[in-house]
């Protein structure tokens, strides 16, 4: 596994090593030994998440302010924008992003760490998104940011799904940096 440190050190982008031939391909991808000696990161996931996306549906930016949730995410179907914004107050990186393409071609792996908020966009027909969480889904922490809060800025891929997003309705009435639960 080749680990890539992204502008916020502590978001990896991790390439398994692929072996493939004319019948397909096999990859491990994950493996909590080789995870921890490449990243340094010392994890337990808890819970394995599965959706599926038509183009254009954006997914985010979630997280749980308390039993906040480290993320192992990868696309397994498909074609995604996904994006990393964090949301530790005291950090030196507090409301930067990070963003990159996941794919089925590409088979990289995203690591978001607790403190962070995550979302991505469908750029494909449709995409099957997997992850990995370090803590159980705590329905009454879970927070919505909203995805185009100009205080953060993301350069969502807009052009490539015809415009506006598909929101899901907890989406549409996310708040603002300026109004949300941050981290301290």
């Amino acid at each position: 596994m080749n680990v890539i440190r992204t502008e916020i050190p502590e978001v990896l982008i991790l390439e398994p090593k692929v072996f493939g031939d004319s019948r397909g391909f096999f990859y491990e991808s994950f493996n909590a030994k080789a995870f921890e000696a490449e990243s340094g990161v010392k994890t337990q996931f808890m819970q394995d998440n599965h959706s599926r996306s038509a183009k254009g549906v954006l997914r985010g930016l979630h997280y749980q302010i308390q039993e906040p949730q480290g993320k192992l995410v990868r696309v397994v179907i498909g074609e995604v924008f996904d994006v990393a914004v964090d949301l530790r107050q005291s950090s030196p990186t507090f409301k930067k992003w990070v963003g990159m393409r996941l794919s089925e071609e590409n088979k990289r792996l995203l690591w978001i760490p607790p403190g962070f908020g995550h979302g991505f966009l469908v750029l494909s027909a449709s995409a099957d998104f997997l992850y990995k969480t370090t803590t159980y889904y705590n329905q009454p922490a879970d927070r919505s940011l909203k995805w185009n809060d100009p205080g953060i800025g993301i350069d969502w891929p807009l052009a490539e799904i015809g415009g506006t997003p598909i929101l899901s309705e907890k989406d549409q009435k996310a708040k603002s940096l300026a109004d949300a639960d941050l981290f301290e």
